[in-house]
């Protein structure tokens, strides 16, 4: 049976499991917080939301309040009413919880963490990797390989461990980066090194559960995209996206259910591998990786893996990759090229290509595309996967604005290397200030 058939055979099934597969992402991150971790709630950075103006005045939507933050590009999480990320001063690096009404600072917890030999601060010295919330806890990955476990209340250290040390993780080119999550009660950790391409935690205690695979050294490059999870007809896996290739792993058990190739010339695979309808699964990368869509499917304990098609046509480096309907779309190309690109996630047909942003991070929600650029532009879009049409746009933050946006309701968190501030999106909001 092709590929193609088998998606067909497959998509009332593929519904059924998409429902199971959103039901158990909030499971296991966190049913009551609003943006648990990377990529919101169901780390596919779609937002349920509504009323969202399509227009704002010449200078720009209503700023609610803005303030310093130090260096680093970690996502914002958010809890309770309460708002967390972190952020890097000297040789520190902070933990921090604000009101997001006034974004003041509740409480704030240092850790000393020298920049890793063999670290390149060609980018900053970071932080990069989003905590994720998981019950009364908060877990942070720092740059230096030190994962940490805090309550969410005051900050308070409940445990810590140092992948360099203790689990014999390798410093990646540009220091620690990929998203810890939580699936099946393991805070699983993209760490890199031999035995270390993943390591599984108890989330309470820090007893490592298992350690599984062989990635981040020269043959199989950096890790840095963040681990995500899907439900192959029933059964839940886990997917990372190490620097040569796509695996799915058993989240309790850390073991191998298939694995497929993908890389670029740099061995450095970044972007979230996206899942959606018709058990379809997007990877993409910059350079010479391009993009390719797998079908994944289960016979019996085996889980089969056929690749729909692949292509050069559309090769997404750092930025994310959102599916809406049948197309999948994100800022493909470089510092000197760079366009919203969509595809057809069942054909690899290019459908829109157009200019108007700097390399970028998007969020969906209310029909349209919120998408910061590198620039710190950021701007409202909507497309039908063929055409663009730019609905508003602003420049707000200073270059680079790498960080993923955080929507809560229709207010937006955003953030560069030195402030970070809330946008109302609403209708009021677009009158300004």
């Amino acid at each position: 049976m092709t590929p193609m058939n088998m998606i067909r055979r497959n998509s009332r099934r593929a519904l059924i499991v998409t429902a199971t597969l959103a039901t158990w992402a909030l499971c296991s991150q966190n049913a009551a917080a609003q943006w648990s971790g990377w990529g919101g709630p169901n780390r596919d950075f779609h937002v349920e939301t509504t009323g969202l103006s399509d227009t704002w005045p010449a200078d720009g939507p209503k700023q609610l309040w803005s303030r310093e933050l130090g260096a680093g590009y970690s996502g914002i999480v958010v809890d309770s009413g309460v708002l967390f990320t972190m952020y890097r001063e000297g040789k520190n690096e902070f933990t921090i919880a604000m009101d997001p009404a006034t974004g003041k600072t509740i409480w704030k917890q240092k850790t000393t963490a020298n920049i890793p030999e063999g670290m390149s601060t060609q980018y900053g010295e970071g932080l990069n990797a989003t905590p994720v919330i998981f019950g009364d806890r908060i877990y942070t990955l720092g740059v230096a390989g030190r994962v940490s476990c805090r309550t969410k209340k005051d900050g308070k250290l409940r445990w810590s461990h140092n992948l360099l040390t203790k689990s014999g993780a390798k410093t990646p080119y540009f220091g620690f980066a990929s998203s810890p999550i939580v699936m099946d009660d393991n805070l699983i950790v993209a760490a890199g090194g031999k035995g270390a391409g993943l390591v599984a935690f108890n989330p309470k205690t820090g007893k490592v559960n298992w350690k599984k695979f062989d990635y981040g050294d020269e043959d199989t490059g950096s890790m840095y995209s963040a681990p995500t999870m899907i439900n192959v007809d029933g059964e839940n896996q886990g997917v990372l996206f190490t620097g040569v290739e796509v695996i799915g792993f058993d989240p309790k058990t850390g073991d191998l259910r298939w694995k497929h190739p993908h890389q670029n010339q740099w061995k450095n695979n970044i972007s979230t591998p996206v899942w959606g309808e018709g058990n379809l699964l997007y990877i993409t990368s910059g350079g010479e990786g391009g993009s390719r869509v797998l079908h994944l499917s289960k016979s019996g304990d085996k889980t089969n893996v056929e690749e729909a098609w692949a292509s050069k046509k559309m090769a997404i480096g750092q930025g994310n990759a959102i599916r809406v309907g049948d197309h999948v779309y994100g800022v493909a190309g470089g510092p000197s090229a760079a366009f919203l690109t969509s595809a057809n996630v069942k054909t690899g047909e290019i459908g829109l290509k157009e200019r108007g942003f700097a390399k970028a991070m998007m969020l969906y929600a209310d029909g349209k595309f919120i998408v910061l650029d590198e620039t710190g532009k950021l701007g409202l879009v909507q497309t039908d996967g063929k055409t663009m049409k730019i609905l508003a746009e602003k420049q707000l933050l200073s270059k680079p604005a790498w960080t993923i946006p955080t929507l809560i309701g229709k207010t937006l968190y955003i953030r560069d290397t030195k402030v970070m501030m809330a946008i109302d999106l609403s209708a009021e909001g677009s009158k300004g200030a």
